[in-house]
């Protein structure tokens, strides 16, 4: 009976510690950076590059490898655009080029590669001035077409009414597509404008000319944002397919009490009713490729509850990979209901591992991670990311793998003892080894690709140095070919005295 019991208890920690604890080889690990906030503005081109090198180098390591970079706040740019001004979260003054000349976007893109994170554009479609911007270049929409825009509650919003400004977004998403090697880009949640008190949304002009037959002006509304979605993803994909269109919304779709049958049982605002997003419409149609609801509040907060809303995403978005926003700072300051002594990080991430159409996290937002509140930054390095992790699979994107590296063989050199391998040969986009991923293994041990632990690097590069020693230890080094949508080869296998 006690060996019975012991089994049970052994089985038990086992199960335990592959639901809570196992280490995920393929999971999205995002990080937002944005300018928006200002934390870039004034800085010089010098002392931002630091800046954000000092924080592409700790979120390497604490295990990220996507990078969510704001490129474009109020029809604005921190990239070279002909059609929009140079942004005043760069530069301090819209219209004014960065002094020494860089382009940020494009810095961004190959920092990010350097380090084998994926970059993706992050705009903000309709909003076209925030409220503390005072002026506005003589190239903006605003002062080339005013009537393009209507105020509210201090900004300028792209009237999603109008069909020229989707018209507008769509060449300004592509002229950033097809310039820039970007591997997304990605939307948030500022659709129609958050309802503030007293604030009306002017748009009687166009319901009455663009309304297409629709009676109510909330469907009309959501149907001028679903069908930006719809056509904004085409013009992505029809320019790259391999670029993925992603979209944060709002964490709330519908309250209960609004939709008994689809909503979630909290009480806040709603992307459906409030914002005219309807996320679920573009998730399950597959206009967007992955979701990430902004879900910043804290287990057992009142109104929205996070574990209620992420076990509903879990539900009903998972047509679609599924990324929870993470408010690290709020995870942070909130105590664990369950346990008071600690805060919200772990009960989180377990949420995270036990939910099947969750595949991924991004965090807002990176300079937070990179202050480690509360240790999270080291929880990632030594717990949750501990590891590398390959992007989620898209195979309704593509689901073919590249063929094997060629070619594979050790080399000494005044380097060092390199491991050299050659690309494989591709006929088409989704044929080309775009990263790599190095595994190692001890005599011995059996090769189980599965298992991220092994994963020494994953690199752009077609080569790596090997830790020479002294050259009586024996290893099996794997490599395999990952194409741009990170589906993986067959390995190529070299047996290494190192």
């Amino acid at each position: 009976m006690k060996r019975i019991s012991l089994f049970l208890i052994v089985c038990l920690s086992l199960f335990v510690n592959n639901l809570y604890g196992q280490d995920q080889k393929r999971e999205f690990r995002g990080a937002w950076i944005q300018c928006v906030n200002g934390q870039f503005q004034g800085l010089g081109t010098a002392r931002m590059q630091a800046t954000l090198t000092q924080q592409l180098d700790e979120l390497q390591r604490c295990g990220v490898n996507a990078i969510i970079f704001q490129v474009r706040a109020e029809c604005d740019a921190l990239y070279e655009s002909k059609f929009e001004p140079w942004s005043r979260f760069l530069t301090g003054e819209q219209g004014v080029a960065p002094t020494p000349y860089w382009d940020p976007l494009q810095w961004m893109i190959e920092q990010c590669h350097q380090r084998g994170m994926e970059l993706h554009a992050w705009i903000n479609p309709y909003r076209a001035k925030t409220k503390g911007t005072t002026r506005l270049a003589q190239n903006h929409v605003v002062i080339k077409n005013p009537a393009s825009v209507f105020p509210y509650d201090g900004l300028y919003i792209l009237n999603p009414g109008q069909p020229e400004n989707r018209a507008y977004i769509y060449k300004v998403v592509d002229d950033i597509v097809s310039r820039y090697d970007i591997d997304g880009l990605h939307i948030d949640d500022y659709f129609y404008p958050y309802p503030a008190a007293g604030q009306k949304i002017p748009d009687d002009r166009e319901f009455a000319l663009y309304s297409n037959g629709i009676k109510q002006r909330g469907d009309w509304r959501r149907y001028n944002v679903n069908l930006f979605i719809k056509e904004l993803s085409e013009v992505i994909h029809q320019r790259k397919p391999w670029v993925k269109f992603g979209v944060s919304p709002f964490g709330i779709y519908r309250n209960k009490k609004s939709d008994p049958t689809l909503g979630s049982e909290t009480n806040g605002l709603q992307n459906y009713d409030d914002l005219y997003a309807d996320v679920l419409l573009w998730v399950n149609n597959g206009w967007v490729d992955y979701c990430v609801p902004q879900l910043y509040w804290e287990i057992g907060h009142k109104a929205a509850d996070y574990k209620t809303l992420i076990n509903w995403w879990n539900r009903y978005a998972a047509a679609r990979p599924l990324y929870i926003g993470e408010d690290v700072e709020r995870t942070v300051k909130n105590a664990d209901p369950q346990r008071p002594q600690q805060h919200q990080m772990d009960a989180k991430y377990q949420l995270h591992r036990q939910l099947p159409a969750v595949k991924g996290t991004v965090l807002w937002y990176a300079k937070a991670v990179c202050d480690n509140p509360g240790n999270y930054a080291t929880q990632l390095k030594q717990n949750y990311w501990r590891y590398p992790a390959l992007q989620p699979l898209m195979p309704f994107i593509d689901a073919k793998a590249p063929k094997a590296p060629k070619k594979v063989m050790p080399v000494w050199t005044e380097d060092g003892y390199i491991l050299f391998w050659t690309a494989p040969k591709a006929k088409a986009w989704g044929d080309e080894a775009a990263r790599y991923v190095v595994y190692r293994f001890t005599k011995g041990e059996k090769v189980n690709l599965n298992d991220p632990s092994k994963i020494v690097t994953i690199t752009t590069n077609t080569f790596y140095k090997l830790p020479y020693n002294d050259g009586t230890l024996r290893y099996t080094y794997i490599v395999t070919a990952l194409d741009r949508m990170s589906n993986e080869s067959k390995p190529a296998k070299k047996n290494i005295k190192l």
